[in-house]
């Protein structure tokens, strides 16, 4: 017996499922809708990732640690003005590590310390040139 290509239909009593004319455009539609809102989320939205939103929250972090503890270390330096001359007397590559010898970071967790050393140095240097 041959088999022609309705075979199946007819005799096994499935059913071709048709889908209706404008399903397919609404379809497209949707999927390109949705792409095209994801795009101008992320370029123009403000949308970001997880992970850039990590990062971006460590940045703003060490930010506040920084502009908190800058002022506390320049008052601590300030009691000894004798070594701020000192420290200005070095190369300024090397005045974050005088900062932190002489102990005007040590309420500042090692993890942060060496940034907030930088900051101070710079801060002590730049009124350094107003006075």
């Amino acid at each position: 017996m041959a088999r022609g290509p309705d075979w199946k239909s007819e005799h096994s009593g499935e059913t071709e499922m048709k889908t209706p004319d404008w399903a397919k455009p609404a379809i497209f539609g949707a999927v390109g809708g949705a792409i095209a809102a994801i795009a101008i989320g992320f370029i123009w939205g403000g949308w970001v990732t997880a992970g850039t939103a990590t990062k971006m929250e460590r940045a703003s972090a060490k930010t506040a640690i920084t502009e908190i503890f800058t002022p506390l270390c320049v008052a601590e330096a300030q009691k000894e003005p004798e070594k701020i001359q000192r420290m200005l007397e070095e190369r300024s590559w090397n005045q974050d590590n005088f900062v932190v010898e002489a102990g005007w970071v040590d309420n500042v967790t090692e993890k942060h310390r060496r940034t907030i050393a930088v900051s101070c140095a710079a801060a002590l240097a730049e009124a350094a040139k107003t006075d």
